[in-house]
């Protein structure tokens, strides 16, 4: 079987979909994590198959510690160890005022948003320097972690901020073994991150903000991130991807 797979976490839905159709579309075998939706899930993996793929789906809410390593062993055990991880589980909270915010809503973005992505990359990590393994992982940030978010979620470009600053810093402690750490940070996209947020119409209200005049499709947030995972970009590391029209 091919050797080439890669866990995408969050991947039944939005960007981290449009990401395992990609990378299914590459020739890598695709295990996509999901929290809750089982259904949206087993319809990506059964896109990928349909058009000739491999993909299987993991159910884990990357929110409870604990969940991460069983997570990776399950994804070992039934496909192999991963030679890719992309780090696309997140929310963003809510929107409204920082002083207004709940404690338990913050604690579960930065738990689901920063320390979930540390722990799955720290996890293969650890089983690849064991294997010898030149892995390669795409985290997902945002552009707030430039702008700040104010009035919207300050907290939410705060953990997006921190994952850039670990993109680069792991990036720089593993480039001796021939891993490579990047990532991709998306504008505006048409997700159902927004209705989550409670402006499901946050896309086309923020579309003349955006220099193209328009919100991205997911699928143009996931070729960035195939890109990365690719040997195309085999002297990218410790690199972060603005994809957001101009903002």
């Amino acid at each position: 079987m091919n050797g080439r797979i890669v866990l995408v976490t969050g991947g039944s839905r939005g960007i981290g979909a449009a990401v395992a159709r990609l990378c299914a579309r590459d020739g890598w075998r695709v295990a996509v994590n999901y929290r809750s939706d089982a259904q949206a899930a087993h319809t990506v993996v059964s896109e990928i198959r349909d058009n000739g793929g491999d993909a299987r789906a993991f159910a884990a809410d990357l929110g409870d510690a604990a969940a991460i390593p069983a997570l990776i062993d399950a994804v070992e055990r039934e496909m192999g160890l991963p030679l890719a991880l992309v780090n696309n589980a997140g929310i963003t909270g809510g929107l409204g005022r920082f002083a207004d915010l709940r404690e338990d809503v913050l604690r579960a973005v930065i738990d689901l948003n920063l320390v979930a992505t540390l722990l799955c990359s720290q996890s293969l990590v650890r089983r690849w320097t064991g294997a010898g393994m030149q892995g390669r992982i795409v985290n997902l940030s945002s552009v707030a972690a430039a702008t700040g978010s104010p009035h919207e979620y300050v907290h939410y470009a705060a953990s997006k901020a921190a994952v850039e600053a670990f993109t680069v810093g792991l990036a720089r402690e593993l480039a001796g073994q021939g891993i490579r750490v990047n990532a991709v940070a998306p504008g505006v996209t048409h997700t159902d991150i927004h209705a989550a947020g409670g402006d499901p119409h946050r896309a086309e209200r923020l579309a003349s903000r955006i220099p193209l005049g328009r919100a991205a499709d997911p699928e143009e947030i996931a070729e960035a991130v195939a890109w990365l995972l690719s040997e195309k970009a085999s002297y990218a590391t410790g690199t972060v991807m603005r994809v957001a029209g101009g903002l």
